[in-house]
């Protein structure tokens, strides 16, 4: 092919329907992951009633769960092997996390066994279910992470934050359900709920600032992130029953039950969204295939019918005609209907869109960055001073708010001062 700026143009087009497929293909790979997750959501509730309760509850409940999580585990490796049988689909990054994903449910039955055989405590039943949950919201993030289209990016900051707050509902769910189905309440949990309800309300914070319209209408009429009068009152138990007081083994079913119609509804949010996602790739697919007919169609005809006179070189040499006028290309004139005036058209239409559409998309990836940043200052405290997630959070919020400071820019702060001193110890002082 010649080295012609039509040809480029062309070739811009083409590449550009290809990213955009490989963006739907992505797209889909969100939507079955998201679908697993709330699968694995419920059975990891059920197990930790049914590890709490001694295997007396939910031994059916959790087998018709394990079914339910299989079949759309089969959707996922499907999903997977279309990502792998085109490697131009994906990155270094997203296969690691596809690997870790893959492992992670290779060990599935094997963690089931355990589960049926009691020799897992529910804690370490939930423990191990979230962390194969964590795994699939992470390539969820990478996939967000990747995508340079600023209305699908937004789009997709919007369905990785809701599908963290519902992973945060979920936790929510199974911890609370352990602590009924034990009959005891462990402070430890009663910290880590108080914990989960903030970090919903930080997610879904989030997912209202990046959604669209249509979806945050969609939330509201669900009233998904609302507790029920039923779920409040059985939450206020948990958070005000003294640390190592009894609980209502019998109240076990209810609290599943309220935590289940919650999830339920938020799973039909985040099918909208995922729905609304995909009809959008679709959308800008059939635009960009169609400009590149129309493309190809202009060129056609330029090249068939070349321009009746070369007016702007005619009017240059034209002895009647003034030099400063012959040098103007009014509107109409000179190239309009030309192959120069056709390209500079599409070049200027193509830098207003980029110009128009930089800001969005910059705000999407800079909260995307924040959250980054924020994670890794809470691994830093964790790590130096051996506390808990919660309290690495608090501690760098309670740190922010003393100072005024945004808690991204101290999260920046944290890190920036580990990396001038290097990896210290918890007591390690400062090299000199």
């Amino acid at each position: 092919m010649a080295l012609t700026v039509s040809n480029i143009l062309l070739a811009a087009k083409q590449h550009e329907i290809a990213e955009l497929k490989r963006l739907s293909s992505k797209a889909q790979l969100v939507g079955v992951l998201g679908h697993l997750i709330h699968a694995l959501q419920s059975e990891r509730g059920a197990s930790s009633i049914y590890l709490a309760s001694s295997g007396r509850r939910f031994a059916e409940t959790r087998l018709q769960l394990i079914q339910e999580s299989e079949g759309i585990e089969r959707a996922l490796r499907d999903a997977f092997d279309e990502q792998m049988s085109k490697a131009s689909f994906g990155d270094a990054r997203q296969f690691y996390l596809m690997a870790w994903a893959l492992f992670g449910l290779d060990s599935l039955p094997a963690l089931r066994q355990q589960i049926a055989d009691h020799a897992l405590s529910s804690a370490q039943a939930v423990a191990a279910f979230s962390r194969l949950i964590a795994g699939l919201v992470s390539l969820v993030f990478e996939v967000t992470d990747t995508v340079l289209d600023p209305v699908v990016s937004r789009s997709l900051v919007a369905l990785f934050n809701f599908i963290q707050g519902k992973e945060h509902a979920g936790q929510e769910r199974a911890v609370g359900a352990l602590s009924f189905a034990s009959g005891l309440n462990d402070g430890r949990h009663q910290q880590r709920i108080i914990h989960l309800i903030e970090a919903q309300e930080r997610c879904f914070h989030v997912f209202d600032e990046f959604a669209s319209e249509p979806a945050r209408q969609q939330l509201a009429q669900s009233g998904a992130i609302e507790s029920t009068a039923r779920h409040e009152r059985l939450r206020n138990i948990l958070l005000e029953t003294a640390p190592g007081a009894a609980l209502d083994a019998n109240l076990s079913r209810d609290w599943f039950d309220s935590c289940t119609d919650r999830l339920s509804l938020m799973w039909s949010v985040q099918q909208f969204l995922v729905d609304e996602l995909l009809e959008r790739c679709a959308a800008l697919i059939l635009s960009a295939e169609a400009e590149l007919q129309d493309a190809e169609g202009m060129l056609k005809s330029l090249v068939e019918h070349p321009p009746a006179s070369t007016c702007v070189v005619d009017r240059f040499f034209d002895p009647e005609t003034k030099i400063d006028v012959a040098l103007q290309i009014l509107p109409g004139q000179g190239m309009g209907t030309g192959l120069g005036d056709s390209i500079v058209e599409v070049l200027l239409a193509q830098s207003d869109r980029l110009a128009s559409v930089e800001n969005e998309l910059e705000q999407a990836k800079r909260a995307l960055n924040e959250r980054k940043v924020i994670e890794r200052a809470k691994g830093l405290l964790m790590a130096r001073k051996g506390i808990s997630e919660e309290a690495a959070y608090k501690m760098l919020r309670q740190t922010a708010m003393e100072q005024n400071k945004r808690m991204v820019d101290l999260a920046e702060a944290m890190l920036s001062f580990q990396d001038w001193f290097g990896g210290l110890g918890p007591d390690t002082p400062p090299r000199k």
